[in-house]
């Protein structure tokens, strides 16, 4: 796996894809059903370069570990990915990446990426990729939607790197839009959305990045958390941002965590410390890292 602080190799340099590279259209659809307390996977049907792995068990039969894959390793301008999750009654699926994922400089067409998931009654999803990288010049456009029975729970987390600023690669270009939605039974629960504009106050107001070049997010829905578990977690992700920033506000059932800061190291860090101390709280289950984040 090629982090953000890794250097350079030839692979790296597909950042500079041909105009006439052909756009992808890819599709992944997923279904996982709850089978007398294990977890199975029971649909996962693809078009174009998207895959999933095996299902995989590291922690209990309740659980399925899905390792989602696009083959050819970054998304340039004008590929689409559409992925499609749906967990069902009383199932728990945890769904990651084996990688970052890079997205590549436009050549004037826009990239885009839908991800839609839906949780039955009494069902638990993790969405939890490893982290994205934003090239110079891409222009990109993410829609990540969440569909809530009435007891579901659900964390899903992400962390946005502009650029690689550890191998001088700095993010002076180009436009990130972003929208974000959760619902339970019909009703909204969480909204935000965003569009990113290099070298404009989008980059370098309070209210938005503040000047950092990594941005990480996760995001807890299912529970009220006291007073006393919100104050640890506060403490103890300010510890790991070091010189970055860190926060967490709960609004009812939502609970969101916020790092900013200039390392994918440490935003990783932070994700998989808030990610622990979350899941045990929300799920009544350890968090046992995946083994592909430590690949």
């Amino acid at each position: 796996m090629k982090r953000i602080n890794d250097p350079v190799t030839p692979a790296d340099t597909s950042n500079a894809h041909p105009a006439s590279a052909r756009h992808n259209q890819a599709r992944l659809s997923l279904g996982f059903t709850d089978d007398a307390g294990t977890t199975r996977m029971t649909e996962r049907s693809h078009y174009g370069p998207l895959r999933v792995q095996k299902p995989l068990y590291p922690e209990h039969p309740a659980v399925c570990h899905a390792i989602i894959v696009h083959p050819p390793g970054g998304i340039v301008g004008g590929d689409q990915l559409t992925i499609n999750a749906r967990v069902g009654d009383c199932a728990h699926a945890l769904l990651t990446t084996p990688g970052a994922g890079k997205w590549y400089r436009s050549n004037g067409h826009l990239s885009q990426q839908q991800v839609t998931l839906e949780v039955g009654t009494q069902a638990k999803l993790e969405w939890l990729p490893q982290e994205t990288i934003f090239f110079n010049d891409a222009d990109v456009r993410l829609e990540h939607n969440v569909s809530l029975a009435a007891d579901a729970l659900y964390i899903g987390g992400e962390i946005l790197c502009f650029g690689r600023t550890a191998s001088g690669e700095s993010f002076d270009n180009g436009r990130i839009a972003q929208r974000t939605s959760i619902r339970r039974d019909g009703k909204l629960l969480w909204f935000e959305q965003g569009a990113l504009q290099a070298k404009s106050t989008s980059m370098t107001s309070p209210l938005s990045l503040a000047g950092y070049t990594v941005c990480a997010t996760l995001i807890a829905v299912g529970k009220t958390m006291n007073g006393a578990f919100l104050n640890a977690l506060r403490e103890e992700s300010a510890e790991i941002a070091q010189d970055g920033r860190s926060g967490a506000t709960q609004i009812k059932q939502v609970l969101v965590a916020r790092y900013l800061g200039h390392s994918s190291e440490t935003a990783r860090l932070w994700m998989t410390r808030a990610w622990q101390r979350i899941r045990p709280e929300l799920m009544q289950r350890d968090a046992v890292v995946p083994r592909i984040w430590n690949t």
